[in-house]
Order: C-alpha cells, then sequence, then structure tokens
C-alpha cells in the first residue's frame, strides 16, 4: 500500500459578535474568540507541566480528548479593570455529550499568542473544552465591559468541529486525481512530510523514535492519563489495540513490512492532511462540507511542531520576526476593505492569492482579511510550486519584474523577497512624469516617492534617478549567493549569542545581549557579521569605515557617512508645508526625517526627495549598495547645490580650475598658489586660487601669517590660535606655550580656576611666530 498524505480544506465557521446595552451601547469594541495554539516552545517559555499539557494547533477542527484552550479578547486600549467580567456557556453539544467547560491551564503570563494581536487585543477571559463525542460543539464568551457611565456587553460564539482521525487514504480518495475536489495528495507525495516517518523507521534520516511521533504521526497522544476520553483513532490508539512498537533495528525493508503487516497504522504515518487540518471524519461524512474541516494560514498550525527548541526552531525563529507583525504598531493597517490594494504583500491570504495568480490578469485578491506573513505565505505546504521542484517549496521563485521593468533573473531563494522588497510604486519616470498632473502612477493610485521596502531596487542598483550619470554599484547582488537570504538567513545555531535572535527566519541582521553591571541589566545591541566578514574581513559593525563619501575631511563608518548624506538632501528639501505658488518652494534648512511631496513642487525636489526616500527606506543606510546609495544623495544634493561632493565649493568653480572636483588641489583647504591661502577663502574672495597673494586696495598679503605691515593703506589679517579645554571645579589649570620643541615651556598668563565647564583662551594676534601650547593642571 502506498503511503497516503495530505488534503486541502475549508474555512470554519467563523465568530459572531453582537453588541448590547446594559444602560446605553455608545462604543463598539474589536473583540474576538479564539481557539489559542500551544506550542511545545510555549510549554518551555511560560514553564507549563510538559507531562499533563498537550500542544494544539488552534484549528477550529479538533479531536475527541484533544485540549482547546479557548480565549476570549478585546480591544487593547480599554483598562483592565473595566473589564467587568467573562462567562462561558456551551450554548449546544452533540446530544450524548457529558463536555463541561473548565478553568484553562493557561496563566496571566501566558501572552496572546499571535504577535500581531497582541497589538491590537488583550486576554479578557480564558476557558478549557476536552470534546467527547464527535459533532459540533457552540462555545459563547459574554464579556461586560464599564464604559464611562455605562456597560457594554459583547457576545462571542464560535462553533468547533470534533472529529476522529480516518488517515491519509480516506483523504486521497477525492483529494487524488482532481476529479471531484482539488488533488493535494499527488504533489503532496513528493515533500519530505510525507516521508519522515518512512525515512526514520528505514533508518534515514527524519524520525528517530516515539519522541517524533507526535509531530510525525497523525493524532499521536502521549498523555496516557487521558486515553479513557481521548480514543480518536489517531496514531497511538492504533498501535496500542495492534501491539505494535517501534523497531529495535532500523533497516530500510521496515516501512515496507509495516504497510503490509501493519496498514492501518501505517494509514496514520508520517506527517500528512489530518495533522494540519485537524481530524476529517465530519468532513468525509459531510460529503466533503467545508465547514467541517479547518484550513489556516495561520502559524500556530505549523508552530505546533516547529516552535520546539532547540532542534526545531523556524517557528520560534520567525515569531522574533518583523514578518510576525510585532514590529509594527499597527500591524492591521495594511489590510481592510478598502486596502485590496496592499494585501499582496501585507497579508498571507492576498500574497498566496498573487503567487497562485502569478502573471495572470487576476493580480490582486479581494480578501482583504489580516493574517501575518507567516509559513504558508512563501512556503506552499502541499507541493504545488510552480515549478514543482522549488526548493524548500517556496511560492515564487520565478525571475522578478522590478518597478521600472528591470527583469532580475539572478536572486535565486531571495526571488521570493524580491516579490515585495521593491519600491512598489512604479518606475521613478512614470512617477515624475504622472504625479504632478494627477495620473495613476502604479495600480493603486497616484503618489511620489518609494514604498516601505525597496531593498530590492536599491540592491539591484536600478529605479532612482541618476541625473544622466552612471553610478556605479556593490557586488553584493551578483557576489551574495541567494540575495537577501544568503545575509539575513545566516545561520546562528545554538550557544552563538545570536541564536533565535538573528539570522534564520527572524530575518534580523541585528541581536542583543543583556549583561549585569551590579543590580542594573544592561542590554546591548550587535551586528551579525558573520556572513559578511568572509568578503569583507574582520569587522565588528556594518558601520565599516571605507571611505570620506560626505566630503567633510572625516573617514567615518559607510552607515554614519550614508546618514550624514541623508540629513544633508533632507536640508535642502522644502518642508511640508502647502505652497500655491511653487516657485516658494524652497530648501527648509534643518534635518528632516520624512518627506511629505506636493504635487506643484519644482521637479528637481520631487526627484531629490524620491532618492531620499529611497535610501532613507530602505533602511540599511547603504549596506545594501553603498556606492549607489552614496551615488544617488550626492547627485542629488549636486542638482540642488552645485556641490556633489558636498564640500563647500561649487563643483564648476573647482572644474573650472582644477579640471575635477577629485583633483586634491581643488579641495578647500589646499593652497595650490603657494601663498598659504586655502581655496575657500579665494573662492569666497572672487580671486583665482592659482595666483599667489591676495591683491587687495592699496597693498597685499603674503605668507602663512597673512600679514602685510607695509605701506599707509596696508591691509593686515592676523592670525591667532584658539585654545580650549575642559575643566572640573577644584582643579587648577595653567596654559603654557612654546615656539618650538625642546625649548622650555613658558606659561601663558595666571592660573585658571576650573569652572566644570569648557574654558576658551585665545592667543595674541600680533605674534607671527609659530607656537605650541598644552593645558597642565593641578591637582
Amino acid at each position: 500500500m502506498k503511503h497516503m498524505k495530505k488534503a486541502s480544506i475549508c474555512l470554519t465557521a467563523v465568530a459572531l459578535v453582537t453588541m448590547v446595552a446594559a444602560v446605553t451601547a455608545n462604543a463598539a469594541y474589536p473583540s474576538q474568540i479564539v481557539l489559542r495554539p500551544l506550542t511545545p516552545g510555549d510549554i518551555s517559555r511560560y514553564k507549563l507541566p510538559s507531562a499533563s499539557t498537550t500542544t494544539s494547533p488552534g484549528l477550529a477542527t479538533v479531536a475527541i480528548g484533544s485540549p482547546m484552550y479557548l480565549e476570549a479578547e478585546v480591544d487593547k486600549a480599554i483598562a483592565p479593570s473595566n473589564i467587568l467580567s467573562v462567562t462561558w456557556v456551551l450554548t449546544n453539544i452533540p446530544a450524548a455529550s457529558q463536555a463541561a467547560l473548565t478553568n484553562s491551564p493557561l496563566g496571566a503570563n501566558v501572552p496572546i499568542y499571535d504577535v500581531a494581536d497582541r497589538l491590537v487585543y488583550q486576554v479578557a477571559g480564558r476557558s478549557f473544552l476536552l470534546g467527547d463525542v464527535v459533532g459540533q460543539y457552540t462555545v459563547a464568551a459574554t464579556v461586560v465591559i464599564a464604559s464611562n457611565s455605562t456597560q457594554v456587553v459583547t457576545t462571542l460564539t464560535k462553533t468547533i468541529t470534533v472529529g476522529t482521525y480516518m488517515g491519509v487514504n480516506t483523504c486521497a480518495l477525492c483529494h487524488s486525481g482532481g476529479k471531484i475536489a482539488p488533488d493535494k495528495f499527488t504533489p503532496w507525495e513528493t515533500t519530505a512530510h510525507a516521508h519522515i516517518f518512512e525515512d526514520g523507521i528505514n533508518g534515514g534520516a527524519g524520525t528517530t523514535g516515539p519522541s517524533c511521533f507526535g509531530c510525525h504521526t497523525v493524532g499521536y497522544n502521549a498523555n496516557t492519563n487521558t486515553i479513557a476520553i481521548h480514543m480518536n483513532g489517531g496514531f497511538d490508539d492504533v498501535a496500542r489495540s495492534l501491539g505494535w512498537t517501534w523497531p529495535k533495528v532500523l533497516a530500510p525493508t521496515n516501512w515496507a513490512y509495516m504497510e503490509a503487516t501493519y496498514p492501518s497504522l501505517a494509514n496514520l504515518a508520517n506527517i500528512q492532511c489530518e495533522n494540519c487540518h485537524g481530524p476529517g471524519s465530519q468532513h468525509a461524512y459531510g460529503l466533503g462540507n467545508t465547514n467541517l474541516i479547518s484550513k489556516t494560514v495561520a502559524s500556530g498550525d505549523c508552530n505546533q511542531c516547529h516552535d520546539a527548541p532547540t532542534h526545531h526552531i523556524y517557528g520560534t525563529q520567525w515569531l522574533t520576526s518583523a514578518h510576525a507583525g510585532g514590529q509594527s504598531t499597527s500591524p492591521r493597517t495594511p489590510s481592510g476593505p478598502t486596502r485590496w490594494m496592499c494585501v499582496g504583500c501585507h497579508t498571507a491570504d492576498g500574497f498566496i492569492d498573487r503567487a497562485e495568480n502569478y502573471g495572470s490578469t487576476k493580480a490582486y485578491t479581494t480578501n482583504t482579511v489580516y493574517n501575518s506573513i507567516g509559513c504558508q505565505t512563501c512556503h506552499e505546504p502541499h507541493g504545488e510550486t510552480t515549478p514543482t521542484n522549488n526548493p524548500h517549496l517556496l511560492r515564487m521563485l520565478a525571475a522578478v519584474t522590478m518597478p521600472d521593468g528591470t527583469i532580475v533573473t539572478n536572486a535565486g531563494l531571495g526571488a521570493v523577497c524580491l516579490q515585495c522588497h521593491q519600491v512598489r510604486n512604479g518606475s521613478a519616470a512614470t512617477q515624475l512624469a504622472n504625479y504632478p498632473v494627477g495620473k495613476l502612477t502604479w495600480f493603486g493610485g497616484s503618489s511620489m516617492g518609494v514604498h516601505d521596502g525597496p531593498q530590492g531596487d536599491l540592491i539591484e542598483g536600478v529605479n532612482a534617478f541618476t541625473y544622466g550619470q552612471a553610478i556605479p554599484s556593490a557586488a553584493h547582488r551578483t557576489a551574495v549567493t541567494n540575495l537577501c537570504v544568503g545575509c539575513h538567513m545566516q545561520s546562528a545555531p545554538s550557544g552563538d549569542p545570536a541564536y533565535l535572535q538573528a539570522g534564520g527566519h527572524t530575518f534580523n541582521m541585528t541581536y542583543n545581549v543583556v549583561t549585569t553591571n551590579g543590580t542594573t541589566l544592561v542590554t546591548n545591541s550587535y551586528d551579525k557579521v558573520d556572513v559578511c566578514i568572509q568578503c569583507h574581513g574582520k569587522i565588528d559593525s556594518f558601520d565599516m569605515v571605507r571611505s570620506d563619501y560626505n566630503g567633510d575631511g572625516i573617514i567615518e563608518g559607510v552607515q554614519t557617512e550614508v546618514q550624514k548624506l541623508l540629513n544633508k538632501l533632507s536640508t535642502l528639501l522644502p518642508n511640508s508645508t502647502y505652497q500655491a505658488n511653487s516657485n516658494n518652494y524652497v530648501a527648509a534648512g534643518v534635518v528632516q526625517t520624512s518627506v511629505s511631496f506636493k504635487t506643484n513642487w519644482p521637479a528637481k525636489f520631487l526627484m531629490a526627495g524620491y532618492n531620499w526616500q529611497y535610501v532613507a527606506n530602505d533602511g540599511s543606510k547603504g549596506v545594501h549598495n553603498a556606492p549607489f546609495a552614496v551615488g544617488i544623495l550626492k547627485a542629488s544634493i549636486a542638482d540642488l547645490t552645485g556641490d556633489a561632493n558636498n564640500d563647500g565649493l561649487p563643483d564648476w568653480w573647482q572644474i573650472q580650475y582644477f579640471g575635477s572636483i577629485t583633483n586634491p588641489l581643488a579641495a578647500p583647504t589646499a593652497a595650490p598658489a603657494g601663498d598659504g591661502v586655502p581655496n575657500w577663502l579665494k573662492y569666497y574672495s572672487g580671486l583665482n586660487p592659482l595666483t599667489a597673494g591676495v591683491p587687495m586696495s592699496g597693498g597685499y598679503v603674503y605668507g602663512p601669517s597673512l600679514v602685510n605691515p607695509a605701506g599707509t593703506n596696508a591691509v593686515a589679517i592676523y592670525t591667532a590660535a584658539e585654545v580650549t579645554f575642559n575643566t572640573q571645579v577644584g582643579t587648577a589649570y595653567q596654559i603654557q606655550s612654546i615656539s618650538a620643541l625642546g625649548e622650555d615651556w613658558q606659561n601663558v598668563g595666571g592660573s585658571i580656576a576650573g569652572t566644570g565647564g569648557e574654558i576658551r583662551y585665545l592667543s595674541q594676534t600680533r605674534d607671527p611666530s609659530q607656537k605650541f601650547f598644552r593645558v597642565v593642571h593641578t591637582p
């Protein structure tokens, strides 16, 4: 008998919400009743008793004797003291059922499961249920909330289907061949899930023994204390009835022997349909009624197994990621009835719909319900990816067409990331042409600027305003295997300080280390640079020192340099105030942290503002592609100021006299005429920097001292030195000087009492000799 595997399913009954006013109902609060998933990681993190606590995927299709952790959740904005009461009742149960609601074993230390839900909801109350016979159960939770002088009563209901396990052979009766229902069985047979028990019992990688049965078989429950009430046809029930035990010797013939000798047990082995969709008896006996089986994209379904440190950690990692929704203050903002154009990237269902209709005219979904970007979003669990040999069951690995039409073919596994991590608002050229006149710039409307995640465009060095220049790109786009995945999913095994915080499915590139300073906990953040060291050598930060990109004479880290360029460019952009006359838009003159475009901005500001957003919204501060980020920022600054290298001298002036802005003789502090007069002074004086001396009315100024004492109309410029130093109260300071090294230091003035602040001393201005200064102090 061939092993049979996974099935498709449909939605269970959804929660119904009604509002009743105890006095007057003047507010309707977001609320829901959920079946909380419980993972092995939860049991460990929250110190639940492992011997008696059973995991749950949080499905509304549940096996007899399997736990239902019920949770009534209400608006987080409600003060907990205003939640007056929560009353749980079973409003419907099968005729023969003796089931009753009891107290939940989950304590107050166990949070709401969904990370994004924690930002919206709080737990109002919990309950617990074990179904004892097949059929449908309806649970109601009545929540009473105080609102000013009134009470708002919210009744939440949830319908749950309780059934028994049938095994993959039953699922395959309809879900293979595609004549009765979609063929999920055939592609599923190609997945690792379909063979993990088989491979292990045959001596290969996979199941190593009974400790794996909870995930690698259907309906296995190791808690023998509940045998009397949980006979549900799961693997443990059938194994017990047959007297089967795990073989002492793992050999290649074991699976074939099990199929031939214990076919009913083999029918429940491997990870198959009912592991993810719940027991299928009611669905099967109901002739495929889709209300009697579960289909979900929620992460709890996968994390019932994949949140199990220290070995199965993909789900554990994901829970710390931005994709889980916990790093957004409004994780549901990109969803909802008016957000159909956003859900293709911001919700699981939306992205799946895009993937399944990739290249067709049906490009965007009408399902705008929020679900985090979770496991099933990027991975197709049935093995139905196109092409079918996509590694890791990733949904979309085809060449990616970027918003400006660039086709990226070298992204590898990172292709699935580029589907969303791009400008998303159309090409820069189209935006510049269409935005000022109100025409569409992208499928969702007319806007100017980049969307939140333009990382793909920056890495590839495309879709920015280059002002006709050939701006180079870094080698990341060609040198990093699998692009985004190559860095953001680097390994961080157990023992690594970044374990479960960075790399892998966290997608994070930084992690925290908490240390103790006496009784104080100190948290320090570190960059996960391991993957960078392979090419960049020994570094400990992404802010690696490379070049003086912003031209201020100080070579700082690339991220620091790029941030300074961003700051400089932002000062040259208008503020957010609307001006009816477009000629009135001028530079704000202050550092801005956001850009608000106006349709009548002159084109130069639209282009520069777009480039500012392009680099700022990428978030890496140049790490993804420093040459391109620096290039477009400097090009934008040059377009607005005429000073591409940001050194304070106009490019045209430097090119006129020195041929290039990069010529060392063109530097602001250089004195190419040999007269000690720097280029910046020559420029602001309107003089030729290649001519020695500064012609002034009635005389000349020469030499390093810039002094010409001759003549009745002479002009003299005297130099001085400013000495500044920090002081402490109770300490005396003495300034000393010498004219040449090796001389004895001479006091300059008297002793100075420390003030606790900075003290400044300006030397004599009519002393043309060179001086060295120092400050000594007592004590």
